[in-house]
Order: C-alpha cells, then sequence, then structure tokens
C-alpha cells in the first residue's frame, strides 16, 4: 500500500501512522534493531516538521536506512518488539522510515571530504562494502569498490526481486557514493585478476571483503544437473531469461525460497509449489514472507522429501510414518537450500582463515587472520538481513579505523 500512495494522501498515511507511536521512554522497538535505529526520536522530528533532521540522523545511523526500511523483517526486529503488539498492531516503523529516508537521499548532496592520505581497498559492493564506503568516505579516505558484476548492489541488486526492492534506489546511492569521492571498478573478480596482494603492493592500507554468499548449496541427489533446474541464486539475478513453464516446484522454504516463487509467479508460471520435508510450523522463512507467498497464490506441499529430480519432475518419500513414494510432476525445479561463499579470494591469500562453510573467520569487529584484511556480512555470517549486515560494518568500520592509525 506504500508505495502505490502518492502526494498530499502519503503525507496523511505516514502522519497517521506516526501518531501511532507512544513516545515510549524505554523504547523497546530500538532495542530490537540491529543498528539500534533512534525510531521514537525520528518519529519525534517528523511530527515537529523537521523531516531533514530526521532523515539525517537515519542516515548517520544506518546508510543503508532507505533500503532496510523496505526489506527488512520488520516483524523480527523494530515491529516485532513494540509494546503496541501486545494489544493491537504495531507502529509501522518500516512505511515511516521509508519516507524519511527516500527524501532524504534524494534531497542531499554530499560534498567530498578532504582526503585523510589513507587508502582502503573494499572487495565487494552489497550491504556491508556499501556501508563501508559511506562511513569511511566521509572521514576521507580514498575508497576504491571492486566488485565481479557490472553494477554495484550485491545481493540487494541481483538476489532481491524488483516488487520488493526498486532498483533506481541503488543507483541514486552509487551517484551519492561518487559525490564522496568513492571510485568503483565493476566486472573484475579479486583473488582472479588481482590479489589482495596486489592490492597492498598499490598502498591500499586495508581490504574490506564483503563479497556475500553467491555459491548455491546442492541437494545432492540426482538430476540436478538437468537443464530445467535452476538455482534460486542465479535465477533472481535475471528472472526474465528462464523459460520456466507452467508449472514450477521450488526446493527450500526459507526466505529465498519465498523470494524464487513469487518471482516465478510474476513471470508468467500458472502453478508453483513449494516442496518442504517439514510442516508449516517449521518453515524457515519469516511469517510475513510465507503469507505474501499465500497471497501471491504460492501452493505448499508438505512432508515430501525429494530424492531425485526427473525431467518430468521431482521423485519424493514422504516422511511421515508410511514413508511412501512418488511424483510431483513439474516443468521446472527451483533449488533454494542456501548458499555459500566462493573462494576466489582466499585461493590468493591463504593467510585468510575460513570455516568448514567455507565463511570468512573472524572477530566480532570484523578482523581476519590476515593482517590488515577485514571482512564482515555474509561472507562471515551466511545468509543474513542487510541490516545485520550494516551493524556488522559499522563495527569493522571502527576496526579499520583503529588499525590504520596503528601503522
Amino acid at each position: 500500500m506504500f508505495t502505490q500512495i502518492k502526494g498530499t494522501e502519503m503525507n496523511k498515511y505516514v502522519i497517521t501512522l506516526a501518531n501511532t507511536c507512544l513516545g515510549c521512554k524505554k523504547p523497546a522497538c530500538q532495542k530490537g534493531c540491529p543498528v539500534q535505529t533512534p525510531i521514537p526520536e525520528m518519529i519525534r522530528l517528523f511530527l515537529a516538521g523537521d523531516i531533514k533532521k530526521a532523515g539525517q540522523m537515519l542516515f548517520e545511523n544506518n546508510p543503508l536506512s532507505v533500503i532496510c526500511s523496505l526489506v527488512c523483517p520488520h516483524e523480527k526486529h523494530c515491529e516485532g518488539h513494540c509494546i503496541l503488539n501486545k494489544k493491537g498492531t504495531a507502529v509501522s516503523v518500516g512505511s515511516i522510515e521509508n519516507y524519511i529516508s527516500d527524501l532524504y537521499i534524494h534531497d542531499k548532496h554530499f560534498e567530498k571530504p578532504l582526503k585523510n592520505g589513507h587508502k582502503v581497498a573494499i572487495i565487494g559492493s552489497g550491504p556491508a562494502g556499501i556501508s563501508l564506503a559511506f562511513i569511511l568516505a566521509a572521514k576521507g579516505y580514498a575508497i576504491t569498490m571492486y566488485d565481479a558484476h557490472d553494477k554495484i548492489g550485491g545481493v540487494l541488486r541481483y538476489g532481491i526481486p524488483d516488487f520488493r526492492l526498486n532498483k533506481t534506489i541503488l543507483d541514486t546511492l552509487v551517484l551519492k557514493l561518487e559525490e564522496l569521492g568513492v571510485v568503483i571498478r565493476p566486472n573484475i573478480t579479486v583473488g582472479k585478476n588481482i590479489t589482495v596482494g596486489d592490492l597492498f603492493r598499490d598502498e591500499f592500507k586495508a581490504v574490506f571483503i564483503g563479497t556475500g554468499v553467491w555459491s548455491p548449496k546442492k541437494l545432492g541427489i540426482k538430476g540436478e544437473s538437468l537443464g530445467h533446474v535452476h538455482f534460486a541464486i542465479d535465477y533472481l539475478k535475471n528472472p526474465s531469461v528462464h523459460h520456466l513453464g507452467k508449472k514450477v516446484i521450488v526446493l527450500g522454504a526459507g526466505n529465498v525460497a519465498m523470494d524464487v516463487a513469487r518471482t516465478a509467479v510474476r513471470n508468467g508460471s500458472q502453478e508453483v509449489i513449494i516442496m518442504y520435508r517439514k510442516g508449516m510450523e517449521d518453515i524457515p522463512a519469516s511469517h510475513h514472507e510465507v503469507e505474501c507467498a499465500k497471497i501471491d497464490g504460492v501452493k505448499f506441499d508438505l512432508y515430501k522429501q525429494p530424492i531425485e529430480i526427473t525431467d518430468a519432475g521431482v521423485k519424493y518419500r514422504t516422511t511421515d510414518e508410511e514413508q511412501s513414494e512418488g511424483l510431483l510432476e513439474a516443468d521446472s525445479v527451483l533449488i533454494a537450500i542456501s548458499q555459500t561463499a566462493k573462494d576466489n579470494i582466499i585461493q590468493g591469500a591463504r593467510e585468510i582463515e575460513v570455516d568448514g562453510k567455507g565463511l570468512v573467520i573472524t572477530d566480532e569487529s570484523g578482523r581476519t587472520t590476515m593482517q590488515g584484511v577485514f571482512a564482515s556480512g555474509d561472507v562471515v555470517t551466511g545468509a543474513r538481513t542487510v541490516v545485520e549486515a550494516v551493524s556488522f560494518s559499522k563495527r569493522a568500520s571502527s576496526a579499520i579505523e583503529e588499525y590504520i592509525a596503528s601503522l
């Protein structure tokens, strides 16, 4: 509803939402936010007519406020902790925050700061990398961002469907980064073309890894290499080039599975079914995402474990006491059971240790096992939320500044 209301109606709508806030002295909503967004203060400034100050406060606390306000699982964080949940409906924090942040980021012109003489390389331009770039560039660090894709954004651009996030906001963020003097080098894979060692040779004082998780996990069953089978992370990069057919089965039941299922519906598939080995109460996707999928017409086929993919569909074994077998026919199959990190960078920098899942090992502030190299976001934690990546990058930015100051 939020994106469909324009002009004066939008103003009235957001004011109505803001007026539901109780202005708690000990705001549970703020405590429930991974970046501690000062929600009552945001609403107070907004209602007092100081929307620009509210926007500045939000941006300085979270450079991706305009995006988090759209894609955050608010029911898990701020809105889920709202005291009004006890008697009714929580304050619609996301809608209020997006209204303020969208106006601010489009209206704000950043002045290029004086350089402090220190260069920092950021590998990967997803939420973790963009957040760090904004924080350090504003303090005078010379930032160069490297990304394997032709445009920056990482999972924001290539992993979140358009119906959840209008990608034009990412183009706006690119302009703002350039205003701060950030240099973007697209279409380059660090670890293949250049290495971490090359970056230090070229006088970068610190290197940050925020490459996310782009390597899909396999089920390990027969049929995964067939032509009508696609991994979710690959499908979401460009859904329009895939011809899925009328009936699609999605294997997996996390938030990404909901995204690909809803995307398939929007791209012409008439019947989209999520096959899951447990019941609805065990589905790992958020309740909100599941309900949105249902509204879009996605069906759920439960208590079925896939055992083989064939040209005709998915063979399964039921997970009840009978453990009977059957075939669910489909034109295409989408596998959405999580992703892990690629190892391009690590191959060229063996000092950087990874865990058994291929994720970079760091301390709580993003320091890796290689001196001068830092990391945060999904490449460290596995697939998590955008706001959690921002929170991690804020800690990493402090660690990077502390490290450079010690040189």
